[in-house]
């Protein structure tokens, strides 16, 4: 006779099981039954679970990816000062035009006919 082996749940940690119970508390509707809400949390609890396995094979594979790279490319200084140069450039824009903005405006207060 063959033996049947359970199928074993994978670790759930205290963490999911409370964030899950709480948002499925507040999304409670009105005549809800506690089955109703803890079946909702279960749901929940696997949703989670789901987006946290795929997030961290994501991760490993941008790891994966990162290691690649800087093992075949060293970075010397001069790289991350060119890497870090643009992000300045792209930081003054919004500077930029906010003084030209304010130039035009007192522009327009200063040449705009005073009506009373």
């Amino acid at each position: 006779m063959a033996q049947y082996k359970k199928k074993q749940k994978p670790s759930v940690s205290a963490e999911t099981v409370n964030e899950a119970e709480a948002v499925a508390k507040a999304t409670q509707r009105p005549g809800q039954t506690k089955e109703q809400t803890k079946l909702i949390a279960q749901g929940i609890q696997k949703g989670i679970e789901e987006y946290k396995k795929r997030n961290k094979g994501k991760a490993r594979e941008l790891d994966k990816k990162l290691k690649k790279v800087s093992s075949q490319q060293p970075q010397t200084s001069d790289e991350v000062d060119e890497v870090i140069e643009p992000q300045n450039k792209a930081n003054l824009l919004p500077w930029i035009l906010l003084v030209v903005s304010w130039i035009g405006f007192a522009a327009y207060l200063g040449l705009a006919p005073m009506s009373k």
